[in-house]
């Protein structure tokens, strides 16, 4: 009679992310047999909420969605609507809504960088901790945060769920000299950025690579951040009107949070910095495209561990963009082009900071949604992640228990999970007896 040699690795309550979570992970006779990144917070049912509602409502309803990222739902559901209604915003309301973006990447970025991740690198178990012996870090990760955060109230009215967004573009836009002393706090925060890119680049990081099909939005001429087509690394190109093609959901017993994968294969794929990066390294402007380089990342980037680099050379870039476009603003004429109610379906992506962002509703000729649909990063990469860490375990079964479960949970902050986000869909079925 044999007996089986199994080690169970669980971490309840995962810390320094988004949202509820939790983290299992089963081996027997030394081989990894089940990976679970349990996400058991309540299914939110943001699209039961949006039928019903009027096609002007999406833009201030899925803000709601989360707080570290409303920019970003608001963004791909205006997207979706004007698509619908057959229009297109483009000129000086198109860049305020990319300034706005950029704002939102630095924010998030920077909280995710300073107060969530650093702490795994320092051997800190906080950003409070770190704050003891590393005040002048955390004070440089705030301030980082303080200017994300000072474009969106600029632009949004609020640093949190904006409230000047609307379809079809803003209730008021700014004059220019509104404008300048947000520049000359971007330009001092620019510097910061720089440090950041510099500080994060000599962290010491787990030799860990990984395969996935990348998956993010390109747009040819700029780094892809409000709007692009989305392309994966495996060759595909297609519209957001096309995503539900190319793009399979299904729901696992262990989260309340859908998984997905590309159609016509199997397995799961990465959408986020990584991806972003891979895809799109040669559309960096100047600054970023240097930072990038002296951090050492090369064309892309494999190893998740590193993507915390990434994303500080994503906030030097947002920040580059932020200043250009303030440099070359003029007011527009109106603060938003007319949008009127139409029966149709429309579809919206954009690159929240964790990666792809999807949208689509249907309306009736009243403007009425019949329908709504949203697809969140952290569920896009879910798969990625459970698959990821058994790789991680499979190759360090040597090392004890604790150093494994701590490892792990390092490896799921890599990805910045928003759980929150992701759980906004449960599907329920009923057996009656």
């Amino acid at each position: 009679m044999t007996h089986r040699h199994e080690r169970t690795l669980t971490a309840v309550g995962l810390a320094r992310v988004e949202g509820e979570g939790s983290l299992h992970v089963r081996v027997a006779d030394d081989q990894v047999e089940q990976v679970r990144l349990e996400i058991y917070e309540p299914p939110r049912f943001f699209e039961a909420f949006l039928r019903g509602r009027s096609y002007t409502e999406p833009p201030d309803i899925t803000a709601r969605v989360c707080g570290i990222c409303p920019v970003a739902y608001q963004t791909s559901s205006f997207l979706a609507i004007e698509a619908a209604c057959g229009v297109a915003v483009l000129g000086p309301i198109a860049d305020l809504r990319r300034l706005l973006y950029c704002g939102e990447w630095i924010a998030s970025h920077a909280l995710h960088i300073y107060m969530l991740h650093a702490p795994d690198f320092l051997g800190y178990p906080g950003a409070v901790e770190m704050a003891r012996d590393h005040r002048d870090l955390v004070e440089r990760g705030l301030a980082l945060r303080r200017a994300g955060n000072a474009i969106i109230e600029t632009l949004g009215g609020r640093a949190v769920h904006p409230v000047n967004v609307r379809v079809g573009g803003f209730y008021s836009v700014p004059a220019r000299s509104d404008l300048n002393p947000l520049a000359m706090q971007l330009r001092t925060a620019l510097e910061l950025a720089l440090e950041t890119v510099s500080w994060v680049a000599g962290f010491e990081f787990p030799d860990f690579t990984v395969d996935h099909e990348l998956m993010a939005l390109s747009h040819p001429g700029s780094y892809p951040i409000e709007r692009g087509t989305v392309i994966t690394s495996g060759g595909r190109s297609f519209t957001a009107a096309e995503f539900e093609d190319n793009v399979v959901e299904w729901q696992v017993p262990h989260s309340t949070a859908l998984q997905a994968r590309l159609s016509g294969q199997d397995g799961s794929y990465l959408t986020g910095p990584l991806a972003r990066y891979a895809l799109n390294a040669q559309y960096l402007p100047p600054l970023a495209a240097a930072a990038a380089a002296e951090a050492g990342l090369g064309d892309s980037c494999r190893n998740p561990f590193r993507s915390i680099i990434v994303r500080a050379v994503e906030v030097v870039c947002a920040l580059e963009e932020a200043i250009r476009l303030i440099e070359s603003y003029q007011p527009p004429e109106v603060a938003s082009v007319p949008v009127q109610a139409h029966a149709g379906r429309g579809h919206g992506v954009s690159e929240a900071p964790r990666g792809v962002l999807y949208q689509r509703y249907e309306l009736d000729q009243d403007g009425v949604i019949l329908s709504a649909r949203i697809v969140p990063p952290t569920s896009q990469n879910q798969a990625a992640i459970e698959r990821d860490l058994g790789l991680l375990v499979q190759a360090r079964l040597g090392q004890a228990d604790e150093i494994l479960t701590r490892l792990c949970e390092q490896a799921i902050r890599n990805y910045d999970p928003c759980i929150s986000c992701a759980t906004h869909f449960l599907e329920l079925r009923i057996d009656r007896g």
